[in-house]
């Protein structure tokens, strides 16, 4: 994965809109590490296969970086975003690292379920 270039995944984010798309999102502060540190509160999200169809997306900040998927009912969002790729799957995946380089947010965009 490349550092994220703006410009570029706004690009990707607008070729997945409006239409049918499934997204896997995922967020840990290290779900595992709670066993080394007791007082350590670790907290995540997950969801995989979401078929969704947004209005438009949206990347904003200065990096780390959040995008906004924007639903008929609400909204889709991420932040801490540092590293994007469109895979040869054509899949947009884009994670957001910590200073540590451990994945901290996932937020991927595909026209077919992931496996």
């Amino acid at each position: 994965m490349d550092l994220i270039q703006p410009k570029n995944v706004q690009t990707l984010i607008d070729q997945f809109a409006q239409q049918d798309v499934y997204i896997h999102l995922e967020t840990t502060n290290g779900a595992y590490a709670s066993h080394f540190n007791e007082s350590f509160f670790s907290a995540g999200a997950y969801i995989r296969n979401a078929q969704v169809n947004y209005e438009h997306g949206k990347i904003t900040g200065e990096g780390p970086y959040r995008v906004g998927l924007k639903l008929a009912i609400g909204w889709v969002y991420a932040e801490g975003l540092t590293h994007a790729e469109l895979d040869e799957q054509g899949r947009l995946l884009l994670a957001g690292h910590d200073f540590d380089g451990k994945l901290a947010v996932a937020l991927e965009i595909s026209k077919n379920p992931f496996e």
